[in-house]
């Protein structure tokens, strides 16, 4: 029998999370989050949170621990997050919630 880790077990680097709370959702944020789970990562996690408190600008995506907000995500923008930032280490500065991240 393996004794293999169990995902509570394993550590990632990053977290992904795609807030799932009623505005949200209304906004897209199931299909949000099924798109990153369609594309996963090694060593980042991605998951369902509860409200980020940020209704109203969702589709909302946090990525930890860089503490980087992204906001109205779009499915079809998932794949440019995944290859760009979790792939490639560079913030998709257009997709970035202004609210935290002050557009130059």
């Amino acid at each position: 029998m393996l004794n293999l880790p169990t995902e509570d077990q394993v550590e990632f680097t990053k977290c992904v999370q795609i807030c799932q709370h009623r505005s949200c959702r209304k906004q897209g944020a199931v299909a949000v989050l099924a798109a990153f789970q369609a594309l996963p990562v090694e060593d980042v996690k991605i998951m369902a949170s509860g409200c980020l408190g940020q209704c109203g600008n969702g589709p909302m995506v946090l990525v930890l621990p860089e503490m980087v907000w992204y906001s109205h995500v779009l499915p079809l923008e998932v794949q440019i997050l995944v290859e760009k930032h979790l792939l490639g280490g560079q913030i998709v500065t257009k997709m970035l919630y202004h609210r935290f991240h002050a557009q130059k």
